[in-house]
Order: C-alpha cells, then sequence, then structure tokens
C-alpha cells in the first residue's frame, strides 16, 4: 500500500521550490504509538533528544527558553500534562524508522520524476509536543516533508527568497548557534498558513522560514529530511563561514566568490574525514563540539547538564 497521496503537476511544479500540503496514510502506523515513542527515547543518545517547555514566544530568546525538569522518556509519557515539545533526532537510526523514511521519500522522489536532483543524507526527526505549545521562528538547513501523525498543527512557512526576513549571515550553520531566529509580527503578512491534522502533511523547501503551533491536543509528527547535491555543497560553506565567524574572519555568502567557495567545500571534506571516526560516541561529541565551538555548542542538553559538561 501506497505511504502517500501525490498530485504529480503539483510535485513537478512546486517540488523543492514552494510549499505543497499532501496526504499521507501513516496516522495509525504502530512506530508512533507512546510505547514505541517511549522505547525509542531510551534507546537514544541524550545529545539526539531536545526537550524544553512548549509554552514559548515565536520571537522566543533562545537564553530564555524554559527548562522541563524530566527524563527524556518521562516527557513521552506525560506529554498530555507536561507542557513539553520535544524533537527526537535521527531516529533513522532505528533499523524499522530508517525502513519507513526510505520508503516513504523513495515515493516522493518517484512521483518528482527524473530531472529532480538525487536525494542523499536522508534523515528523520520525530516531533513530541503539548497541547498548546510554539516552535519559534526558524530554518532548517534540508528539504522537508512534515507528517502530521496525531493532533492538529498550523505551520507558518515563508519565502525568503529576497533575505529580507533572515540575512545570510544568519543562515551560516554552526553547532554554538541556536536555530530561533529574529522575528517580527508583520512577516505575518507574508506567511501561507498550512493546517495539517493527522493524515496531512506539508514540503518545507530549504531553508524557507517557518513557525508552528499546536491545537487542543497532544500532537505526534515526524520531519522526512533529505538533500540534493546542491544542498550538501551550500550547507558545507555556510558551515564553514559560520565556524569562521566564530573565530572572527567573517566570509562572503555562497555563490558570491566561486572559487574560494570551492576552497571551503575542500576544507569541510577534509576536516569531516578526520574528525568524524571521532564522533562515534556521545561524549565524543560532546567534547569535540565544546573544544571547537565552546559550551553553546552543547545547549541542548539543558542549563543543568551544561554546566555539568564541556
Amino acid at each position: 500500500m501506497s505511504l502517500l497521496a501525490l498530485e504529480n503537476d503539483m510535485v513537478k511544479t512546486k517540488f523543492h521550490r514552494a510549499p505543497f500540503q499532501l496526504k499521507h496514510t501513516l496516522a495509525d502506523h504502530p512506530l508512533f504509538k507512546l510505547p514505541r515513542l517511549i522505547e525509542l527515547a531510551q534507546s537514544m543518545p541524550r545529545d539526539r533528544i531536545e526537550y524544553n517547555s512548549g509554552k514559548v514566544a515565536v520571537d522566543q530568546r533562545p537564553d530564555d527558553i524554559p527548562q522541563i525538569d524530566l527524563p527524556a522518556d518521562e516527557v513521552v509519557r506525560t506529554i498530555e500534562e507536561c507542557n513539553a515539545w520535544m524533537v527526537i533526532k535521527g531516529v533513522q537510526s532505528d533499523p524499522e524508522y530508517r525502513d519507513l523514511l526510505h520508503r516513504f521519500l523513495g515515493e516522493v522522489s518517484a512521483a518528482a520524476g527524473d530531472d529532480v536532483a538525487p536525494f542523499s543524507d536522508l534523515q528523520a526527526f520525530l516531533f513530541v509536543s503539548s497541547a498548546g505549545s510554539t516552535t519559534p521562528f526558524h530554518i532548517d538547513a534540508e528539504e522537508n516533508i512534515l507528517v502530521q501523525i496525531r493532533g492538529d498543527k498550523f505551520v507558518h512557512i515563508f519565502d525568503n527568497d529576497d533575505r529580507s526576513l533572515i540575512a545570510e549571515e544568519a543562515m551560516e550553520i554552526s553547532p554554538s548557534k541556536h536555530r530561533n531566529q529574529a522575528y517580527d509580527t508583520s512577516f505575518e503578512d507574508r506567511a501561507e498558513v498550512f493546517s495539517l491534522k493527522a493524515g496531512d502533511a506539508v514540503h518545507i523547501p530549504y531553508m524557507w522560514p517557518h513557525w508552528v503551533r499546536t491545537g487542543k491536543d497532544y500532537t505526534i509528527s515526524i520531519a522526512m529530511t533529505w538533500k540534493t547535491p546542491m544542498v550538501l555543497r551550500l550547507n558545507k560553506i555556510r558551515l564553514m563561514n559560520g565556524t569562521m565567524r566564530r573565530f572572527n574572519l567573517p566570509q562572503r555568502p555562497p555563490g558570491e566568490t566561486p572559487f574560494v567557495d570551492g576552497l571551503k567545500v575542500f576544507a569541510h571534506d577534509t576536516a569531516r574525514a578526520a574528525i568524524d571516526p571521532l564522533r562515534k560516541s556521545e561524549r565524543a561529541r560532546r567534547v569535540l563540539r565544546g573544544l571547537i565551538y565552546g559550551r553553546s555548542a552543547n545547549y541542548y542538553y539543558g542549563k543543568d547538564e551544561k554546566r555539568e559538561g564541556t
């Protein structure tokens, strides 16, 4: 049975270019029942789970985000009353979720047609949020289909092609930077709001700003994400730019100096080849992030845990 319903004309017109809504058949899938999500939370390294209070503003300052004093699995267990927002990152490390991710995106790729750039770096991010929660204004450095499994979500999406909402500097990538972006209520005039119920999904293109609010019941969603060759290259350049800015060496945006962009891509790939074998354990990842990017690179541990670490 197919996992999603796609209008081929819509996909071919808007895919990777603009948001659009679609339907799926995952709402009753056993992988998204609370007992299975509790098991997933218990199995994941702590640096793959981020959670805090869901009672935050659209323009929430990262330093002022209220924390939740519960273990990750208890947040899932009590999601109906704990007023929390949670994301479990990289759930494709679990074979069952990985198989579902690859099947889902395989159908998306087939519908999009041969002229679409190949998919790579397939990842999935699972969201569990209490009623009345907000995900503040932010951008994501991948192509994304947000799949609504349970409850209602309202996704406010903005086109940022002219960089009038989020400047290129703010789009630079660094583990020490929180994803939340500066927001003004005047932005809402440019929002397209997608109302999602169980069985709905929305495609959010690379780096399109958005914020999310939930309805009157707790919600479960999963972001099925991938990167095209262009996105992989842009992310390497933006990561190098963000890293060099941390050391007071600001750089030109991608595309302005193609030769220098090529050097950054080479430097990125060389550094990753050396560092990646050292990043296999959570402790090693935490230490390396702290050494290169400072304590703020481990923000998702929460204030108390971060003080105990690097």
